[in-house]
């Protein structure tokens, strides 16, 4: 079918064609928003390494040395009126106009560009920007950055009860909400194989409907939490029939966010928690990840260096929802009055599991059960850090050194699934199958 913007339905292209043509004209102003702000953040990060290496000789001169550099406080140390620094503020000058203008130009076509429908391209790197950035972009108003919606078949669902009808046939009173992890989105829940998806076979054997939550990974947990307690209330009210109950089923992060919206909902006083029968936790990394305390270490030996102390300064580019998987982050206490890349203890606020629903967790190992002398070796690796290869055995099942953070999964809603890494979680027939054992209130 031809599309509004060009006959023939062919997508329009961009100049030179080295642009891919499932870019919207708004993604690519928002990209160069961001090829702006990179080039005034590289920029500053070559100044401030030559002002720290200028502070460093200088320093052994003491009074002396000092009338070389710039001694501003929380100056690069490179002078702003010498040579050096006025080629530094010259790039800046040049990159900020020329950024002004590239956006100025481009706004002019944004309108009629985005009426195409997106693709999975193109999900796939809103997706992994927002996953990475998504906070700098909301920050910045980058036409980049995802707002939180239920969609189906990716595309966004309108909470009202003609509408729900219209979109969803067959709507049944079992509603099964689907939240992705970290740098993803709703379409990856899909899978290739015959009998389709995880919500695709609960919807066929269970009789749920399954709705799709599509979010900004980038913000804190707490903020995408509080967002989606307020979602599920007006969508419980739009709802085109009565509710019978209502299902969450998360991956990695996605866990955490719906346990933080089920925390901010009771005590916002929300009707829809009464109707929630069951959450199920796909590689939820509840204590969080190893791999984000690593970079919190990196942060810590690049940042106690004079000269290196810019350089940290590239890993603090990472998303508020990044950071958040350092230990697990629910609320905003968690992380309001302390420093997002400073090391410290874990202090958060403990939140068990919602009372009355029943809670399900699975867990992935890529390691295959061992033999011999070896076992307990595997085992420990597992479990503290290997696990699925981003989440550990551990923080998936909700253990804790700390019994009071310990969650309390019944042993018979824990599942481990062997030699099965953390995105494979999302398709594997051996998951489905679990998940219809344990909503369908079959023994496992």
């Amino acid at each position: 079918m031809p599309t509004p913007e060009q006959p023939g339905g062919a997508p329009p292209s961009f100049p030179g064609g080295l642009l891919p043509t499932w870019l919207h004209v708004s993604d690519v102003q928002g990209l160069a928003q961001l090829a702006t702000q990179a080039t005034l953040g590289v920029t500053g990060l070559a100044e401030s390494v030559q002002g720290n290496v200028y502070k460093a000789v200088a320093r052994p001169f003491g009074p002396l040395g000092a009338k070389f550099i710039d001694r501003m406080p929380g100056g690069s140390g490179v002078r702003a009126r010498g040579i050096t620094g006025l080629v530094y503020g010259g790039i800046k000058g040049v990159t900020r106009l020329a950024g002004g203008a590239a956006n100025a130009l481009l706004s002019r076509a944004a309108v009629p560009a985005d009426q195409r429908p997106s693709t999975p391209q193109r999900e796939a790197m809103l997706s992994a920007l927002n996953g990475v950035l998504g906070d700098r972009l909301q920050e910045t108003a980058n036409p980049l950055a995802i707002s939180m919606r239920l969609r189906s078949a990716g595309l966004p669902l309108l909470l009202e009860p003609q509408a729900l009808a219209g979109r969803l046939p067959g709507v049944t009173g079992k509603l099964l909400v689907m939240l992705h992890g970290l740098c993803m989105n709703d379409l990856q829940w899909n899978s290739d194989a015959p009998a389709g998806g995880h919500g695709e076979q609960l919807a066929r054997e269970l009789g749920y409907t399954p709705l799709y939550l599509h979010y900004n990974t980038g913000l804190h947990t707490s903020d995408n939490g509080e967002q989606l307690a307020g979602l599920l209330q007006q969508l419980a009210r739009a709802w085109p029939r009565p509710v019978e109950e209502i299902t969450l089923l998360a991956h990695s992060m996605g866990g955490l966010v719906a346990r933080s919206a089920c925390h901010q909902a009771a005590a916002a006083g929300y009707s829809w928690p009464a109707q929630l029968k069951a959450q199920v936790f796909l590689g939820t990394p509840h204590h969080g990840a190893p791999l984000e305390r690593l970079g919190s270490w990196v942060d810590g030996v690049l940042g106690g260096n004079i000269v290196t102390k810019p350089f940290a300064k590239i890993g603090q580019l990472r998303s508020a929802g990044i950071t958040d998987l350092r230990h697990g982050n629910l609320l905003r206490a968690d992380w309001h009055d302390a420093g997002r890349f400073e090391r410290g203890p874990d202090a958060r606020q403990p939140v068990p599991l919602p009372a009355g629903v029943a809670c399900y967790t699975v867990a992935a190992t890529t390691l295959a059960p061992g033999k011999g002398a070896m076992v307990a070796v595997r085992e420990a690796l597992a479990r503290k850090m290997v696990g699925d290869g981003l989440v550990s055995l551990d923080s998936a099942l909700g253990l804790h050194a700390d019994p009071g953070r310990c969650l309390a999964f019944p042993p018979e809603n824990q599942w481990i699934a062997q030699g099965m890494n953390h995105m494979e979680l999302l398709r594997r027939p051996e998951v489905t199958r679990q998940l219809v054992r344990w909503l369908g209130g079959r023994p496992s």
